[in-house]
C-alpha cells in the first residue's frame, strides 16, 4: 500500500482556528477522524456523481466498482464536519491515509452553506486527468460497475445503498443515485 503523507495545513491554505470537512459519500457515515460537531451543508459548483473507479474497496481490478466524487458543476447537499484546531493534523492523516492513496482526488477549499452561516471547507474533488476517474457514464453502464463490484470493504450495491440512506436523513433525495439503485435492482435477480 502506498503511503500518502498529509501536507501541512498552511499548504493547503487552511486558515488557522478550527476546519470545516465536507463529506458527501461514505465519509458522511464513517468519517475516521475526530470531530467536534456536525451539520448539514451545501456546496455549488459541484454535483455528488459515481464517476471514481474503484479497485480496491468497492471494486477489484478486473471488476472495478464506483465511488463518489465531486465534479464540476450543480450542487451538492452533504454533511459538514467542523474538527477543532487542535485534531486537525490527526484528521489531515486520517482523510489522506484514505483519500489520497491513489491522487484521484484533488483537495479544495470551498464556500459552503450550513443551516446558520456560510464557511469555508476542505473537500475531495475528483480529478479528470485521473485514469480514475470514470467521467460521465450512463445509468446502465454505472449500474453494471455497482451490481458487479465487491472489494475489501464489501459489495459496491451496499455503499450506494448507505449513501442514499444517509442523505434520506437528511431530507436528501439524489434522483440521480436513486435511479442508479433501480437499475442495480433490476439487473440482480430477485433474492440477490
Amino acid at each position: 500500500m502506498t503511503t500518502v503523507s498529509a501536507p501541512h495545513p498552511s499548504a493547503l491554505g487552511i486558515p488557522p482556528g478550527d476546519l470545516w470537512v465536507f463529506a458527501y459519500g461514505s465519509l458522511m457515515w464513517d468519517p475516521g477522524f475526530p470531530f467536534v460537531k456536525w451539520a448539514p451543508a451545501l456546496v455549488y459548483g459541484y454535483h455528488r456523481a459515481l464517476c471514481i473507479y474503484s479497485s480496491r474497496w468497492r471494486g477489484t481490478p478486473e471488476r472495478p466498482g464506483l465511488v463518489l466524487g465531486l465534479d464540476r458543476g450543480g450542487a451538492c447537499r452533504g454533511i459538514a464536519f467542523r474538527v477543532a484546531a487542535a485534531d486537525i493534523t490527526t484528521a489531515l492523516s486520517a482523510l489522506w491515509t484514505r483519500e489520497m492513496r491513489r491522487r484521484v482526488y484533488q483537495t479544495r477549499l470551498v464556500r459552503a452553506r450550513l443551516p446558520q452561516n456560510e464557511v469555508w471547507m476542505l473537500t475531495f474533488v475528483a480529478d479528470p486527468q485521473h485514469a480514475g476517474y470514470a467521467g460521465r457514464l450512463s445509468v446502465r453502464q454505472t449500474a453494471r460497475l455497482i451490481a458487479s463490484g465487491r472489494g475489501a470493504r464489501g459489495h459496491n450495491v451496499e455503499y450506494l445503498t448507505r449513501t442514499i440512506d444517509h442523505l434520506a436523513e437528511l431530507g436528501v433525495r439524489d434522483h440521480n443515485l436513486m435511479r442508479v439503485l433501480a437499475a442495480v435492482r433490476a439487473l440482480r435477480p430477485a433474492g440477490g
